[in-house]
């Protein structure tokens, strides 16, 4: 935990950019009957009933000092769609950055092995070379700040239904370009320093 608080501390650096990365599904259904548009004296109605097609994986980055953040939709969450949105994170978002500070959750895709079952052994190299990754701890999720991101993106994005991942792509990337225009950052204030207040209990109690 102090490891990822005392990473927010940094102070912002173009050439060691902060980022912070997780992911979440989004089940695609389809209506069943035509929804009734809202009229004056009537809201909105539709059917509870629904189609299943299928689940899409979205993929969330964003640097907090950076003010920037970009999603992706994928069909699945496996090692090798992971891999592949981190070399895109080196090569298309920070080309020039010589090292990509990486801050995500412990998913067992989340790490260097996936770039090893994805690429060329040097290819892989080649990209983790430029990757500083850190983990939050078990049960700690609410130290990424990516999380919070994508609690944002559910609630003015992803709360309505999608049938098609076209839509859900199109949705996402319209709420990256409005959300980065408008939005400056994060201020992240916690610190190691509050966490051994706030947290003392979850510290191990050393007997003299």
């Amino acid at each position: 935990m102090e490891e990822v608080l005392d990473v927010y501390c940094r102070p912002y650096d173009p050439a060691r950019p902060v980022v912070c990365m997780d992911e979440t599904s989004k089940q695609l259904v389809a209506e069943v009957r035509p929804t009734i548009p809202a009229a004056p004296g009537q809201s909105e109605r539709y059917d509870v009933e629904y189609e299943r097609c299928g689940v899409a994986e979205v993929f969330l980055f964003t640097e907090p000092l950076g003010g920037w953040r970009r999603t992706a939709v994928t069909e699945h969450r496996t090692r090798e769609d992971w891999a592949g949105q981190i070399r895109r994170l080196l090569e298309v978002d920070y080309p020039k950055a010589e090292t990509v500070v990486l801050v995500m959750d412990n998913l067992n895709t989340h790490g260097i092995a996936s770039l090893y079952e994805a690429f060329e052994p040097e290819e892989a190299r080649r990209l983790a070379r430029r990757l500083e990754m850190h983990h939050t701890p078990k049960h700690g999720s609410w130290l990424n700040i990516a999380e919070i991101e994508l609690s944002v993106l559910s609630q003015q994005c992803l709360d309505r239904r999608m049938d098609r991942m076209e839509e859900l792509e199109r949705e996402c990337s319209a709420w990256d370009q409005q959300r980065n225009t408008r939005q400056k950052g994060v201020d992240w204030r916690f610190t190691a320093a509050d966490a051994r207040i706030k947290l003392k209990r979850l510290y191990p109690h050393i007997k003299n």
